[in-house]
Order: C-alpha cells, then sequence, then structure tokens
C-alpha cells in the first residue's frame, strides 16, 4: 500500500538561490551609484564657481562697457568746445586774436538751425576764454574774449587759473617745451610711456582735438597758439602764447553729468548706481554726487580714471590685476583707466585725476553676486540631496523589493509543500482504490474519510491565499453584528477539535460572566482565533495546553470591548521579531530551523480580519516561554442588540 509517491507537485524547499548574485549586482550598482554622486557634486560645484566667475566677468564687462561709453560722452562734450575754436594745425600761425573771438561768438549765439547737422554745441559748459600771452617781451597779459561785449580785453588773473598761468608762462619758449606743459617735472620719457602717456609734440595733421591739454584744478583745457610779430617769420622755436578755455562748473555738476549718469546708469524706477565725480586732489574735492544726502559711497563698486593714471594707491593694486588676469575672484574690472583725451597738468610727484565711482543701490556688487553664487550653491546643494534622497529610496525600495521577492519565493515554495501532503495524499489513496488494494466496506470508508479530510484541507489552504489575495485587493465584505461569545467558541473547538485530538492538547476556556456578545463577522472571527490555536500547536516546545480567555477591557476613545487571548507555551518569540511577525510571507528564523510548515499568511490574515471588524490583534511573547495572542473586538451597544433580537425574532417568524 502505497500512501506516498513521488508526484509532479514536488518542488525545493528554497527558491531563493538568485538572491545572492542580485545583492552582488545591487552592490555593485549602489558603490558605482556612489561615485556618480560624489563625480556629480564636484562637477556641480565647479560648474556653480565657474558661473559665478562667468556672472562677475560679465557684469564687469557691461559695467566697464556703460563706464567708457559715458567717458567717451563726456569726451565729446569738452572735445566740441576745442572743435568750436578751431586752432588748426599749425599752431595757429595764421589766425588773429580777433579770429578766435568771432569764431567763440558765432558758435556762441548760433541757432540751431543755422549750426551745421549733426554737429554738437554745447556753449553752456564754457565759463570764459582767455588769451595768456607770453610771447613777447616784458609783463604778459591776459586777454578776455568778452562775449557780451563782443570784444578782447585785458583782464586780471581769476583765482581758478593762478596756479596753471605761471605754469605756462614757464613753457613758453618754444612750441615743443609747450606742448609737453603738462608733464611733471623730473619724469622720464620712459616713465610717461609707461604710464599710458604719450607725447604730443606733432599734432597729429588735422585733427582739431590734437595740442590741447587738460588742467584739472582749473579746470580749464589749454593750447599753445603762436604769437605772431609782424615783419618776423615763424618757427618751430618761436615763443608761444596760450589759449584757455575754462569750464562752467555749474553747469558741469548740474546739467552735463546729471544728463549722462542717466543715460548710462539708469532705469525705469532712476538711477540703477549711485555715482560720485570726485578729484583726487591732495584734498577730495566733490564734483559730482547723483545722491548728495549721502554720506559718500563706501567701498564703490567700479573706479575710472577719467584723464589720466590711477591714485599711486591704486596703480600697484591695478598693476597686480592686470599680471593676476588668470585669477578671476580678483575682480580687476572694478578699477580702470579710461582713455587718454588730453595730456593732464601735474603738479606735484604723484598724478591727480578725476574719479568716477559706482556703487549698485541694493548694496555693494560684490556682495551681491556672492550671493547669487550662495544661493546657486544651495540650489545645487539642494538639488543634489534630493538626488541623493531620491538614489537612496530606490536603494531602500530595492532591498525591500529583493526581500519582498525573497518572502514571496519562499511563500510558493511553503504554499507548493503545504499543498503537496494533501495532494500526495488523495493521490495515495486514489491509486490503492484503483489497484484494489482497498476491499471491503470499512476500508472504503477509511479511505474515503482521508480523502474527504485532505480535501478539507487543501481547500482550506486555497481559501487562506484567497483571502490575502482578496486582502490585497481591498474586496474582500464583511458581515458586522452581535456575536455570542459562547456561539463563536463552540464553533471554534469543533473546527480544530481533529488537530487538538491528533496532536493530544488540552484546551481551557475561561470567559467572565460580563461577557457575553461582541461586534464581528462569525466567518472572521473564527478564521481568527483557528489560526491562533493552529499556530499554538504547531510552535509547542513542551507544554500542551492552551488556554482561551474572554474577558472585558475598557479602551479609551473606544470603550467597552472584548478580549479573546489564546495563551501556548511554544517556542515564543524575540523582542526583535514582534514588529514583523505580522507582515505578509514572514517566518522567524527558529520556525525555519525547526523545520516548522507554514506559509507565513497566517497572522498576517488574522491581523487584517480583526482590524476589517473594527478590532485588532496584539501579542505578549518571551523567547523560550510562550505567546500570548489576543483578539480585541468592540462589544455590542444596547441599540445594536435590541436590533439584533429584533431582526432575529423577524427572521424566526418568516421561517415559520
Amino acid at each position: 500500500m502505497r500512501l506516498f509517491s513521488k508526484n509532479p507537485f514536488d518542488l525545493p524547499l528554497s527558491t531563493s538561490r538568485g538572491v545572492k548574485p542580485f545583492f552582488l549586482l545591487w552592490s555593485t550598482i549602489l558603490l558605482a551609484t556612489g561615485g556618480l554622486l560624489a563625480t556629480v557634486a564636484v562637477l556641480q560645484y565647479r560648474w556653480t564657481n565657474e558661473a559665478s566667475d562667468a556672472e562677475v566677468l560679465r557684469i564687469g564687462a557691461e559695467l566697464e562697457s556703460l563706464m567708457m561709453k559715458w567717458h567717451s560722452d563726456l569726451y565729446v562734450e569738452f572735445s566740441a568746445i576745442c572743435t568750436a575754436v578751431q586752432v588748426g594745425p599749425d599752431s595757429g600761425a595764421r589766425d588773429t586774436w580777433n579770429d578766435y573771438l568771432e569764431r567763440y561768438v558765432e558758435w556762441n549765439y548760433a541757432l540751431p538751425r543755422q549750426s551745421i547737422p549733426y554737429v554738437y554745441r554745447n556753449p553752456d559748459l564754457v565759463g570764459e576764454i582767455y588769451i595768456w600771452e607770453t610771447g613777447r617781451q616784458g609783463q604778459p597779459i591776459l586777454f578776455l574774449l568778452n562775449l557780451d561785449k563782443r570784444k578782447i580785453e585785458a583782464s586780471s588773473v581769476p583765482p581758478n587759473l593762478v596756479s596753471l598761468l605761471p605754469r605756462l608762462e614757464a613753457n613758453s619758449a618754444n612750441l615743443p617745451m609747450a606742448m609737453n606743459a603738462w608733464q611733471r617735472h623730473n619724469s622720464s620719457t620712459d616713465q610717461l610711456n609707461q604710464s599710458g602717456l604719450t607725447s604730443t609734440s606733432d599734432s597729429a595733421g588735422s585733427n582739431p582735438i590734437a595740442g590741447w591739454q587738460f588742467d584739472e584744478r582749473a579746470p580749464a583745457i589749454v593750447r599753445p597758439i603762436f604769437h605772431r610779430d609782424p615783419g618776423k617769420p615763424l618757427s618751430i622755436e618761436h615763443p608761444v602764447d596760450w589759449i584757455v578755455i575754462t569750464m562752467d562748473m555749474n553747469v558741469l555738476e548740474k546739467r552735463v553729468l546729471p544728463m549722462l549718469s542717466a543715460r548710462y546708469f539708469g532705469g525705469l524706477d532712476g538711477l540703477d548706481y549711485k555715482v560720485r565725480v570726485i578729484a583726487s586732489e591732495p584734498t577730495t574735492r566733490m564734483i559730482y554726487a547723483s545722491d548728495p544726502g549721502d554720506q559718500g559711497l563706501g567701498a564703490a563698486d567700479s573706479t575710472m580714471s577719467i584723464f589720466g593714471p590711477l591714485p599711486s594707491g591704486q596703480q600697484d593694486w591695478f598693476s597686480q590685476n592686470i599680471r593676476n588676469r588668470n585669477s578671476l575672484r580678483n575682480s580687476q574690472w572694478q578699477s580702470s583707466i579710461g582713455n587718454i583725451w588730453f595730456p593732464v597738468f601735474e603738479y606735484g610727484s604723484q598724478p591727480d585725476s578725476w574719479m568716477l565711482e559706482l556703487r549698485h543701490r541694493s548694496g555693494p556688487l560684490q556682495a551681491v553676486i556672492d550671493g547669487v553664487r550662495q544661493k546657486n550653491l544651495m540650489i545645487s546643494a539642494f538639488l543634489f540631496l534630493l538626488l541623493a534622497v531620491n538614489i537612496t529610496v530606490l536603494t531602500v525600495a530595492g532591498f525591500r523589493a529583493q526581500k519582498f521577492a525573497r518572502l514571496q519565493m519562499d511563500f510558493v515554495a511553503s504554499v507548493s509543500h503545504e499543498l503537496r501532503t494533501p495532494l500526495a495524499g488523495i493521490f495515495s489513496a486514489g491509486e490503492n482504490i484503483r489497484d484494489g488494494v482497498v476491499t471491503g466496506r470499512s476500508g472504503l470508508n477509511h479511505y474515503g474519510s482521508l480523502i474527504i479530510s485532505q480535501c478539507r484541507q487543501l481547500i482550506k489552504h486555497v481559501d487562506r491565499v484567497m483571502l490575502f489575495a482578496s486582502m490585497r485587493s481591498g474586496k474582500d465584505r464583511y458581515y458586522i453584528r452581535p456575536l455570542e461569545v459562547s456561539e463563536i467558541l463552540r464553533n471554534v473547538r469543533n473546527d480544530t477539535a481533529a488537530l487538538v485530538s491528533e496532536e493530544s492538547f488540552i484546551v481551557e476556556e475561561h470567559v467572565e460572566a460580563v461577557v457575553s456578545r461582541v461586534m464581528g463577522d462569525l466567518d472572521a472571527v473564527r478564521g481568527c482565533l483557528e489560526n491562533l490555536i493552529t499556530n499554538a500547536v504547531k510552535y509547542r516546545r513542551s507544554g500542551r495546553v492552551i488556554r482561551i480567555s474572554a474577558t472585558r477591557e475598557w479602551v479609551s476613545n473606544k470603550g467597552n470591548q472584548v478580549a479573546i487571548s489564546v495563551e501556548d507555551h511554544g517556542v515564543g518569540l524575540k523582542s526583535s521579531e514582534l514588529e514583523h511577525i505580522f507582515e505578509p510571507f514572514y517566518r522567524c528564523p527558529e520556525a525555519i530551523a525547526l523545520q516548522i510548515r507554514g506559509t507565513g499568511l497566517g497572522l498576517c490574515l488574522a491581523k487584517h480580519l480583526a482590524e476589517s471588524m473594527g478590532g485588532s490583534l496584539s501579542v505578549i511573547s518571551e523567547f523560550g516561554v510562550g505567546s500570548i495572542f489576543t483578539l480585541h473586538l468592540p462589544m455590542p451597544t444596547e441599540a445594536e442588540s435590541e436590533s439584533s433580537t429584533t431582526s432575529s425574532l423577524i427572521n424566526a417568524g418568516e421561517g415559520r
């Protein structure tokens, strides 16, 4: 007689051979991802620095371009005066003083329609025009070109020309000396050329601006002109006189400089920058300020020497930055020298200069740039953090998926073994009946009972899997109504009687007198308690007593509940396992080591059933001692109990 045989349902106990290669592959991917993240972080940091440096260069180039345009338009204001006076390349060899007066009067009083088209006129910027006659023998004479009287008349020396006229007189011996009157004493030509200044001893052909020189202290523009002595031929060694044109500082400060500032440094809401023009003489003198109420700009974002070299303190800084152009963080654009229009008179060992200073209204521009850089770094760090978090989540999800896949494979193996036992019994019984091994009515009854028992066990396993599937899909439904506790326990005893008797277990019951009814679904409550009793039998250790008790308990926010406990003396659970035992497919290591059959779904389904009925399932366990699983269900209210009684009476009447 064959009770078991080899059959197509046999499967290996372990189906997790691919776990280790999967783990190695995932670890390799994780290491590669970590290296990639580090590379991305370094590249992101370098990109942010390069982007910030590029922004510095862009802002610097834009600001320097605006300053150069401002500088160029200011040059137009000054050069228009020089062009109007029309001192030719021959340094006035063919002109008389009256010629200059006539040009001045015509230029000043000409109507716009009478002017040459597209020729810029700015006569208001001119203060006075003088001729400093030093070429004749005797005392030098200062002549004023009187615009109102349209005549030339002698004039006293005004205060703003006190320093300039002696310098001009000392350099009037001949034209080459006069052309270099702007040079500092004891300055060599090489030193001047290194400063970016070139001699204007030649008048550059027909250029009407050539030969003009600028005095920042007056301020005034001057040019040597030949002194004409009747009957004497002119030569380059002939003494010269000077034409001196002073500037109206009120017009320069109130009209010209504000107009240029608004043109190049303005926006829709006014000036974007605070603008100052100062004269860096031994005592700093304010020429123009866009915000007169401010007590200075503080540290300027950018400065420009308008007429010549930088002051001595900034020359060293500028030269160092020029030599260090590879370092973008030095911000060499913050200080620059404008194109030199006119040679500038220098009175001392250090050059004087008019300085254009700018500062952004929102604060120091470098601080704004650094703030943008920090913002970019923070955004990059945040994005990198998000990327790292995403990779971490994916890693954890990958390991969880790996773990879940391993549990599912173990579940398939466990279910296969659980199904194999009843199927093998049914298969063997069928073979014995077919081969005539079984004879007589008693034998047929025995094998019939065996087949029925194995089929019930098979149906129970299939129902458990289907219940898990419905739980995962959310399609399970329960009929919640008041149930008699005694009826529940009686049904559970009947359902587990065969298992308890076969394993020689004793079931003890203790129900408090105040406990009579609970709210729940009968099949769900039975299934939950049967699972707990089955586990108590499967995981036995020493004792063979199962204690079932039902007590009333009070739970805050939930009211009265019934606690139905199943206490065993099995292997127990470690504290680290308590948080996992209700997870699907989980089986404790001790059960696997002891080769105890199971699918890992029983407690997961029991917990789901309890919660679906508005209750809960808890556990208290000590490893090596045993466990107490407690099903907590709500007690019915008086209204629910009365409704259930009425419904039963109605149904009974309809049955009759």
